[in-house]
């Protein structure tokens, strides 16, 4: 393995890491809607558990309320159950086919508590980023016991390493700092 290939991979590696956070914080609900928040609801399928996006359409009303059609008629109250059993707090209503699903106003403490678990989700991912910076350094000083490079090449690369686990935690910072500012926003 050449410091290159060591490079490539932690660049690689933080980049998923930062992938992961923004994943993470999409679930994260802010007083708008989007469709996105029913992305880890479940609905039992012909005996299987399927996400909610491969059993109905999902789309917005308007900025409180996502409208969930299904595909097939009998998988409506399947569908409002699964939503109204989901840890998201939402009361889905039926009108027909047609599932309407409120968002209700996020009250203050609960915007506070929002914007903990984003901050968590932050310092998650913060640790991930050390965690392969970590590896790759052990990876650099191996190849110099190994005597495949110089102290110098190595001293070079850990500085490289270092400034890209700065870049990608300041990225991290930035998204998180984003989203609370999304979540606070009345």
């Amino acid at each position: 393995m050449t410091i290159a290939d060591i490079k490539k991979t932690a660049e690689t590696k933080m980049a998923k890491s930062v992938e992961a956070l923004k994943n993470e914080l999409q679930k994260i609900r802010t007083g708008r809607a989007h469709p996105g928040i029913l992305d880890q609801v479940h609905v039992e399928y012909y005996g299987s558990m399927v996400p909610l996006s491969q059993v109905a359409n999902l789309s917005l009303l308007d900025a409180r309320t996502i409208s969930v059609q299904p595909w097939e008629k009998g998988m409506a109250s399947k569908i409002e159950k699964a939503i109204r059993e989901s840890d998201l707090g939402l009361n889905p209503a039926s009108q027909g086919d047609l599932i309407r699903v409120p968002m209700p106003a996020l009250t203050e403490e609960r915007r506070k508590e929002l914007t903990k678990v984003a901050r968590g989700e932050g310092e998650d991912a913060k640790v991930a980023v050390r965690n392969l910076r970590r590896d790759a350094n052990e990876h650099l000083k191996k190849l110099l016991k190994d005597k495949t490079i110089t102290e110098d090449d190595e001293r070079r690369a850990q500085d490289d390493i270092q400034k890209l686990t700065d870049r990608t935690i300041a990225e991290i910072d930035k998204t998180v700092q984003a989203k609370e500012a999304d979540i606070l926003a009345v």
